[in-house]
């Protein structure tokens, strides 16, 4: 009997590397790994990188590659594996940003690990350039993993906590159960997704999905459940899912955030998406797989 599919955002964490953090401060090993022929390196311009042929992304050679923060992504059995952040400026006009590689992520798991973690490194130096205690500059070490200022103040990388949910209304499993899908004011019309929203202070998880979908749609949400979670790094984010349960149903969008929000059934779902009224998100986002999670399979159409 075959396996079941796992869900797309859980297919590309399944191949985690390895990030070797207990060398990232011997600066010796470094330097000597860096100059090794078996080494690897990643070259991220703003947050894009260069496409190779078959779905997968470019690796140089060190000697290949451009001045820049050079960072220890880890160690593989075939030599250790860098990237360099640039400006954007160094980008080719075929280069893409991380939503333009969904294909090579699928395609090769443990190197959409590397690409998460360069890319939310490149991230964090982009927009992290002086000390918030003292406002010195910042210069990296170990390996671009901290940053440090004259005065010995050190900064690590953060991660935000973000909650992302899909709100079902009336009979579990029902044909007349529905999903509460929302239009974000920066999208497109036929874009649709499911709400979500960054966590504040004090708050914990299931109260952040409720105030979150009152604040959007103003829909009044019950029972939230845990589903999972995933990497986002652009620019910081750890992104929680979650089903919730409406406890009231009528929609008020705050005009804000939420230009327009539907309820649809499982059938109503399937029909927009194959007439491409709607669009669901696409590839390795765990919008689209709470989506699929509840409809009970695969949609077709993507943005």
């Amino acid at each position: 009997m075959d396996s079941p599919k796992l869900p797309i955002h859980l297919q590309i964490t399944q191949d985690p590397h390895d990030r070797s953090g207990h060398l990232r401060a011997d600066d010796g090993w470094v330097e000597k790994t860096w100059a090794d022929q078996s080494t690897r390196v990643l070259v991220v311009a703003g947050n894009r990188v260069e496409p190779a042929a078959g779905a997968r992304v470019r690796w140089r050679t060190p000697a290949d590659s451009p001045d820049g923060i050079r960072v220890l992504l880890g160690d593989t059995h075939e030599g250790a594996r860098f990237a360099v952040l640039t400006g954007r400026e160094e980008a080719g006009e075929t280069w893409r940003d991380l939503r333009g590689l969904f294909s090579a992520m699928l395609a090769d798991t443990t190197e959409a690990s590397f690409l998460m973690h360069a890319i939310g490194l490149a991230e964090w130096h982009r927009a992290t350039r002086f000390c918030s205690r003292c406002g010195g500059r910042l210069q990296p070490r170990a390996a671009g993993h901290e940053l440090a200022c004259a005065e010995g103040h050190v900064i690590f990388p953060r991660t935000d906590p973000a909650v992302i949910m899909l709100v079902t209304s009336g009979e579990p499993g029902s044909d007349e159960e529905r999903c509460l899908l929302g239009n974000h004011t920066r999208w497109p019309a036929p874009n649709f997704s499911t709400l979500a929203g960054f966590v504040e202070p004090g708050e914990s998880l299931e109260d952040a999905v409720r105030r979150e979908v009152a604040e959007e749609v103003g829909v009044r949400v019950g029972q939230v459940d845990y589903f999972g979670n995933q990497p986002w790094p652009l620019p910081a984010s750890l992104m929680l899912g979650f089903f919730a349960r409406a406890a009231s149903t009528e929609i008020i969008v705050d005009e804000d955030e939420i230009r327009e929000a539907r309820w649809f059934t499982r059938a109503e779902l399937a029909a927009v998406a194959e007439s491409g009224e709607i669009k669901l998100p696409s590839g390795i986002s765990i919008s689209r797989s709470l989506v699929e999670e509840w409809y009970g399979g695969e949609l077709p159409g993507s943005w």
